[in-house]
């Protein structure tokens, strides 16, 4: 894949989401707001809706999932929202697959699960939508993850091509970035990708009625069943924004925002670490600290709730979560002896699939190049290192936020320091 420079426009950004904004009511019949509550869904709410008024496209959807595990000041920001008169507000509270970092026992949690009725964080609002059709959400192995329920969302008999708004940043994370410079036209309309294993979803009593089946293989012996179902795509219209823009909107244009963001402000949290949504996966358990300071009358629920709470928020920056620090493999033991190890912490179903995914940077890496993996150096072609498998192994990356990283070639500069270092090492290592 091709990652594409940055460019400065004469155009500011504000500028540049309004037309983002109208080119994408101009190609879909239905445009849709994907909203958390938090700050860059509040930048894409009052845009989108300013230009759907313009456009009379009312009553303007907007799904927000309620994620449980999410602070009181929230739900009423969401209230406040949902009774604004050109919105028609879908407040979902739906049993789905959440990521839990903070334990490798249970790496999954379900907010809103009945089965859990007694432990759940918050009660239930009086707007929630518990139940949607093709969903078997009392099962629980057949419930989803938020990005793979988007069918379900959105049929297209009553929706047709519908475009999702969501406040996806490049300033936030490489990811992110990469997500939106792959494309040299419209590189803010992306394509769902997300799929699952087609037997393993049947076999969980997943109701497959509104996905997408594909091929593997030429012999069609592995199928997944996917969510891009082809009438349905991601916009991203702020994606350009810096976090000062994202606060600067509401005070220029007066807009409602959510009151949590002035508790984290009172804290001491910067701007940019500002967060609302729960804090229990592989990147926010970081974070997650904060919680026990700016909300204590969900804390103690929280750590009741959700396994490992506790103990993540003292050491997630520690080599027990493989975030500042990774744990140093131990003399006479060599790599793949030492990542097994660690992948032999998850549950069996989670080890084949971390193991799977290694094993893969692995074969990718010699079949671009007969030259070792190192210790620490990134490889200049596959950027892979045994430190960067090791990560993958420690905190389990399900949702697959951490790639390879080789330098661009072009950056001609960053490509021979990296060159240079790997030679380095790999002479130390051969001695």
């Amino acid at each position: 894949m091709v990652i594409l420079k940055k460019q400065n426009l004469e155009k500011n950004v504000l500028e540049l989401a309004y037309e983002r904004l109208n080119n994408v009511f101009d190609q879909f019949d239905t445009v849709s707001v994907s909203f958390s509550g938090g700050k860059d869904s509040t930048a894409c709410l009052n845009l989108t809706l300013e230009v759907a008024r313009q456009r009379n496209r009312l009553p303007l959807d907007v799904i927000f999932f309620d994620e449980e595990a999410i602070p009181y000041q929230t739900e009423e920001y969401c209230r406040r929202v949902s009774q604004i008169e050109d919105i028609n507000f879908r407040w979902l509270c739906l049993p789905i697959v959440h990521r839990n970092a903070c334990s490798r026992k249970q790496p999954y949690w379900h907010p809103w699960g009945l089965e859990d009725k007694d432990k759940w964080v918050r009660q239930l609002p009086k707007e929630a939508i518990t139940k949607i059709d093709n969903y078997n959400s009392d099962v629980p192995s057949a419930r989803l993850s938020i990005p793979m329920m988007t069918p379900l969302l959105y049929p297209i008999e009553k929706y047709g091509r519908t475009a999702m708004i969501l406040g996806i940043r490049a300033d936030e994370s490489l990811i992110r970035y990469n997500a939106v410079a792959a494309k040299a036209v419209e590189n803010y309309i992306i394509q769902l990708k997300e799929e699952m294993n087609l037997q393993e979803a049947i076999d969980n009593k997943v109701d497959i009625t509104r996905f997408a089946k594909h091929r593997l293989s030429k012999t069609g012996s592995q199928k997944t069943l996917s969510n891009n179902v082809g009438h349905i795509f991601k916009a991203y219209p702020i994606y350009d924004w810096k976090t000062s823009d994202v606060w600067t909107a509401p005070k220029k244009f007066n807009w409602d925002y959510n009151r949590a963001y002035d508790v984290m402000e009172k804290v001491g949290i910067s701007h940019y670490f500002q967060r609302v949504a729960p804090p229990f996966g592989e990147e926010p358990i970081g974070r997650l600290w904060s919680y026990s300071q700016c909300f204590p009358n969900i804390w103690d629920k929280m750590c009741y709730r959700v396994k490992g709470v506790n103990t993540a928020s003292r050491y997630a920056k520690s080599i027990l979560y493989s975030n500042r620090e990774q744990p140093k493999k131990p003399e006479g033991m060599c790599w793949e002896e030492y990542i097994e190890y660690w992948i032999r912490k998850f549950p069996s179903k989670q080890q084949g699939i971390i193991a799977k995914r290694i094993k893969g940077y692995i074969d990718l890496h010699y079949k671009k190049t007969k030259e070792p993996i190192l210790e620490k150096t990134p490889h200049p072609i596959t950027g892979i290192s045994w430190k960067f498998l090791l990560k993958i192994a420690v905190r389990g990356d399900f949702k697959e936020r951490k790639a390879p990283q080789p330098p661009n070639k072009e950056l001609v500069k960053e490509y021979e320091l990296v060159k240079s270092m790997y030679a380095k090492e790999l002479k130390i290592a051969n001695k």
